[in-house]
């Protein structure tokens, strides 16, 4: 299904990290990856330490369709910022990594109380 022009696509990143390795792994998503994801043009919501497992994070990235979902994450998982910046320093952090994805309502809101559009 493809979203509307209001509604956007939130892709929930739920990862487990290898034993002892959260801390620097939210080190490195604040001060790196997530103004990477950004800069390919990707709404990026995190990085969210899970309150019951000390070794796992969450985060949420937006996209405004499916199809711009597949362009945004093929030009940075194949371009030179994922492979010669990112990928050999988060990877060996992870242990496991799942995903899932979902489409707004016509009445999302933002944590602000408002629409977002």
């Amino acid at each position: 299904m493809q979203a509307s022009a209001l509604n956007m696509i939130i892709e929930i990143r739920h990862y487990t990290l290898k034993p002892g390795r959260r801390e620097e792994f939210i080190d490195f998503f604040e001060r790196e990856n997530r103004a990477a994801l950004r800069d390919a043009g990707m709404l990026v919501f995190g990085p969210l330490r899970d309150l019951e497992n000390p070794d796992k994070v969450h985060w949420m990235r937006a996209f405004p369709t499916l199809e711009a979902r597949e362009t945004l994450k093929e030009g940075f998982y194949n371009g030179p910022v994922w492979n010669e910046r990112i990928e050999h320093q988060v990877m060996p952090m992870i242990a496991h990594y799942e995903a899932e994805v979902a489409e707004t309502t016509g009445g999302f809101e933002g944590f602000g109380g408002r629409p977002e559009l």
